[in-house]
């Protein structure tokens, strides 16, 4: 006996999240209807409710639903990544060839960027070899996929995350020595809508980075984008547009913001 058989509308909600949390990828709603025996009209309003709400994800490339991040968030706050690096892997994989540079995915794991995704254009041609590896954890504060996310936190929480001058750590000379020093960065960053480095990371590369955000516009992930300081024909404005777009898109999916039609 399915949870519905009790409470119709509570119940329909929660077999649609079980059915979805056990399954891989998305599912079509046709599916969701008829293994749950669920009545069409009904299903396509909760379906919808769930988006609306972040419970469920609508996934346009393969009309199909999936547990969406605050599904993920009652069962492990770690899980949430999961969606989000889903949602995130095309886009990725289109901003990489159309624009051909390397582009990233990246998290915070405490001071430091962890990198979930990397996608490289299809014809590496000028494309350095970076050491932002998936998996890779970098200084947060010297990184522009981290620097993305620290700008759009409270101070008081960024500077939790470094309370000695020995946290600030350098790889190349460079960088913010100092929790007022990063601050005004920060700041800055925050303000324009973007965070950036040059040689922080790697001498002759400079990066970009734009914050994605949750239902709650908590930044969770950044975009990022790598490139050789001497292709001089790389504008960072025009990087900064398209990562933004990107960034802007898979936040507006995380939120809901993109719900499907009920029929």
């Amino acid at each position: 006996m399915t949870l519905s058989s009790t409470s119709p509308a509570v119940g329909h909600a929660l077999d649609i999240l079980t059915f979805l949390s056990k399954r891989v990828g998305s599912v079509p709603a046709a599916v969701i209807i008829r293994e749950l025996g669920l009545p069409r009209s009904s299903a396509y309003h909760i379906l919808t409710l769930l988006v609306e709400k972040g419970y469920a994800l609508y996934l346009a490339e393969s009309r199909g639903y999936a547990l969406g991040p605050a599904g993920y968030r009652l069962a492990s706050p770690y899980a949430i990544h999961e969606p989000v690096e889903r949602l995130a892997r095309p886009v990725l994989r289109k901003l990489a060839d159309q624009h051909a540079i390397t582009v990233h995915l990246g998290i915070l794991r405490g001071p430091n960027t962890v990198y979930l995704l990397k996608e490289s254009p299809a014809r590496g041609g000028e494309e350095p070899n970076l050491v932002t590896a998936v998996g890779v954890l970098l200084p947060a504060h010297l990184t522009a996929n981290g620097r993305a996310v620290l700008s759009h936190m409270v101070p008081s929480q960024v500077a939790a995350l470094y309370p000695r001058a020995s946290d600030f750590v350098s790889r190349t000379g460079r960088g913010p020595r100092s929790q007022a020093e990063l601050a005004r960065e920060l700041k800055i960053e925050r303000d324009q809508g973007y965070s950036e480095e040059t040689e922080l990371i790697e001498k002759g590369l400079r990066s970009a980075g734009v914050a994605i955000f949750d239902l709650h516009n908590q930044p969770i992930a950044a975009l990022s984008a790598t490139w050789r300081l001497r292709i001089m024909a790389r504008d960072h404005l025009e990087v900064v547009r398209f990562l933004r777009e990107g960034a802007d898109k898979i936040t507006a999916r995380l939120r809901g913001d993109a719900v499907p039609p009920s029929t």
